[in-house]
């Protein structure tokens, strides 16, 4: 159960936040429609893709063991959590909380992750532990990326730029990960993905992606999981064309028998042809899986190189389309025209980023 959207955002309360120094109100007098279309950018989608996010490991931040394990994983991406895996009371809370500034700050940078690998999961702008998650974590310099449970409208994205306007920093960008959890956030997912702050990246934050939250979509709609993932190949296709539409990233499921890494693989051959960018973890263990399988295979890598190099010659000879010998018995060809070609250099992006090697042809 969530609470209504409509209810008062409590930190414009100035009475629940007299010891912050920068809390000022947020007026809304001149402020424009919060709802703008975002433009698509092929080159900003090129720069995502080339910087790969592959795996998003979680980390319970109330875990002191396991935040000094996030210094060595390979994890493209470490999502110190201060929700879900934490004990839902107020002081489990604050120990999660004071924990993590302390590990991010006290740590020597250089043995910390870099800070476009870190991100921290904050609480759900609907309950009360929102808005001092939010003071705590804007104070600390390396996180770049917050990742925000039970998104299930723009009006929850709302009261996080809110958030961050209200104490924000000068810093640099924050990006935000909004997760969808819901039927109501599948309903409403076209403006979610389409969302920009009124108050600018810099001090408002700027949507990068959204992440699909299987365990908590079922428990919200009573779809029954299964093995097959059947049953949740519609919110998982939808989750994943929408996030296309507007230049955002596409983060699917936790695999939660992380004890099966076969499945695993499975789940995450699934994943990526269905055009999701990258993959939950909640276990190291799954960190290498999810990273080999989210890049391009050997066979891929090599049709994408032919496909480049014989449509090279072919726009040099001023033609527009080839036929790929399919190197197969019965001699077939496989047409090969412009959207095959974006395919085909995007595949060599992501291999060429993760540095997996690109034949040379003649």
């Amino acid at each position: 159960m969530y609470y209504s959207i409509s209810r008062p955002l409590n930190l414009l309360r100035p009475t629940s936040l007299v010891s912050h120094p920068t809390y000022c109100p947020v007026t809304r007098s001149n402020v424009q429609p919060r709802l703008q279309p975002r433009r698509y950018s092929s080159s900003v989608a090129q720069a995502h893709t080339t910087q790969l996010r592959r795996s998003y490991l979680y980390v319970p931040a109330s875990e002191e063991r396991m935040l000094q394990k996030s210094l060595v994983t390979p994890s493209d991406v470490i999502i110190y959590d201060l929700e879900d895996s934490i004990a839902p009371s107020e002081e489990g809370k604050i120990v999660a909380r004071e924990r993590l500034a302390e590990f991010l700050t006290k740590t020597p940078a250089d043995e910390l992750p870099h800070p476009s690998r870190i991100a921290v999961r904050v609480n759900s702008t609907h309950t009360s532990f929102f808005e001092r998650d939010i003071v705590s974590i804007l104070t600390i310099p390396s996180v770049r990326t917050l990742v925000l449970p039970k998104v299930h409208s723009v009006e929850d994205l709302e009261m996080v730029t809110d958030a961050m306007e209200a104490f924000g920093r000068s810093q640099g960008t924050i990006h935000l990960v909004a997760s969808i959890e819901s039927a109501q956030a599948l309903h409403n997912i076209g403006g979610i993905a389409a969302w920009k702050s009124v108050y600018g990246p810099e001090k408002g934050g700027e949507l990068r992606a959204l992440l699909f939250a299987a365990e908590d979509y079922c428990a919200d709609t009573s779809v029954i999981r299964t093995a097959s993932r059947q049953e949740l190949l519609y919110p998982r296709s939808h989750l994943s064309v929408a996030a296309r539409a507007f230049g955002l990233e596409a983060i699917d499921m936790v695999c939660v028998n992380y004890k099966d890494l076969d499945y695993l693989r499975d789940e995450c051959t699934d994943g990526r042809r269905l055009g999701f960018s990258g993959k939950q973890a909640i276990h190291p263990s799954q960190v290498d899986i999810i990273q080999s399988t989210f890049v391009p295979t050997e066979q891929e890598i090599l049709r994408a190189a032919k496909i480049v190099h014989q449509m090279a010659q072919a726009h040099a000879a001023q033609t527009g389309a080839i036929g790929l010998d399919l190197s197969d018995e019965k001699g077939g060809k496989e047409m090969i025209d412009a959207p095959m070609l974006k395919q085909a250099e995007k595949t060599i992006r992501m291999a060429r980023a993760a540095g997996l090697p690109i034949p040379t042809l003649p």
